[in-house]
């Protein structure tokens, strides 16, 4: 995946996020199933941002940014802020 994919499954992600909250807040769906979905993305863009991290600094350290994997949910979600 390089930058513009990233940049791209980023904005698709945010946008499924504002469809749902309207969604929510028009009564279409129920809270409950807002919170799981919501979770769901979260965790989406989390790995989306940690890999877009990844490639600058593979970037910034004179490196093939391509050789950036995506980490796991729970690695990501497991960082030190």
């Amino acid at each position: 995946m390089n930058e513009h994919d990233i940049h791209t499954k980023i904005q698709q992600l945010i946008a499924t996020e504002h469809k749902l909250r309207t969604e929510t807040q028009s009564g279409e769906i129920d809270p409950d199933t807002e919170k799981a979905q919501l979770a769901s993305l979260e965790h989406a863009l989390d790995q989306c941002w940690d890999l877009l991290r990844q490639r600058r600094a593979r970037i910034d350290a004179g490196k093939d940014p391509d050789t950036a994997t995506a980490n796991t949910v729970d690695q990501v979600e497991g960082y030190l802020q």
